[in-house]
């Protein structure tokens, strides 16, 4: 059975999510519907871009996902179909699968112009129901996507995933998501600080020089607010408060940047 996934910002006190659950399975009954979250915060495109990146690897081959964070719906932004890590994904072209398509290799990017796949009428409002949903059964029942709309050569991208390094070895990060325990998730991989990240080198943010390595929560302190890097989940570096919000006591707001630099030579560490 083929798997479509949802993302949205709709929540579920309105209709919305169950309309385009609606449509779906309307085209389509066979189709395994997975809920990704529709507690996005409204219009925060790259939280939803996060969301997806964090999560479309752990899906089987084929599956497609219709991601809804749609604040110029109605308006010229592009609806599009994203073919890569042989996967599918639906909606409006404004950055929402654009840290997905950095990531992965040789996509191929159709925009949605074919109107017979939509539902009648198209509300200016409502696109998940009237376009994606629709659109992402099709898909779901062995429609190519080249039927759909002609082949584009780009999409709307956010900031790019990739840190900078300067010349005398600074690495300049981003926050790029504040999940909601308060953990901070830096666009930071241990690839991008080498082999030496656990003991050699400190984050700074917001004048706060953040230097304990941690495998996970339970290894700091109970006691005081203790910030430390660890690698989080998604395979992303993150700072962290064991039982506290690191954002809070950091006073930090995603899209901040965060300096890598290395500890000096007489700083004792506390990595165990």
């Amino acid at each position: 059975m083929p798997i479509i996934t949802l993302l949205t910002d709709f929540g579920i006190q309105d209709y919305f999510v169950a309309a385009m659950k609606g449509v779906i399975l309307a085209a389509n009954p066979t189709a395994r519907i997975v809920d990704i979250s529709h507690e996005i915060p409204p219009q925060d495109i790259q939280a939803g871009a996060f969301n997806l990146l964090a999560v479309y690897q752990t899906f089987p081959v084929g599956t497609i996902h219709a991601g809804v964070v749609d604040p110029g719906v109605g308006s010229e932004r592009r609806a599009i179909i994203i073919e890569c890590a042989g996967q599918f994904f639906v909606g409006p072209d404004n950055g929402l699968f654009s840290f997905v398509v950095q990531r992965a290799a040789n996509s191929r990017i159709h925009q949605v112009t074919n109107e017979k796949f939509f539902r009648q009428p198209v509300s200016n409002t409502f696109h998940g129901r009237d376009v994606f949903a629709p659109v992402a059964a099709a898909l779901s029942k062995g429609i190519e996507a080249r039927a759909f709309g002609p082949r584009i050569d780009s999409i709307v991208e956010l900031q790019s995933l990739t840190p900078q390094q300067t010349a005398d070895g600074t690495i300049n990060g981003a926050i790029i998501h504040i999940d909601r325990f308060g953990n901070c998730i830096t666009n930071l991989t241990a690839k991008d600080l080498g082999s030496q990240h656990e003991n050699m080198l400190q984050i700074n943010l917001n004048g706060r020089q953040i230097t304990s390595y941690r495998q996970f929560f339970s290894q700091a302190p109970v006691i005081g607010d203790e910030l430390f890097m660890y690698l989080g989940s998604a395979g992303f570096i993150e700072i962290a408060a064991r039982n506290a919000s690191a954002a809070s006591i950091l006073n930090a707001q995603r899209g901040q940047r965060v300096a890598v630099s290395k500890l000096p030579v007489n700083h004792e560490t506390c990595s165990r």
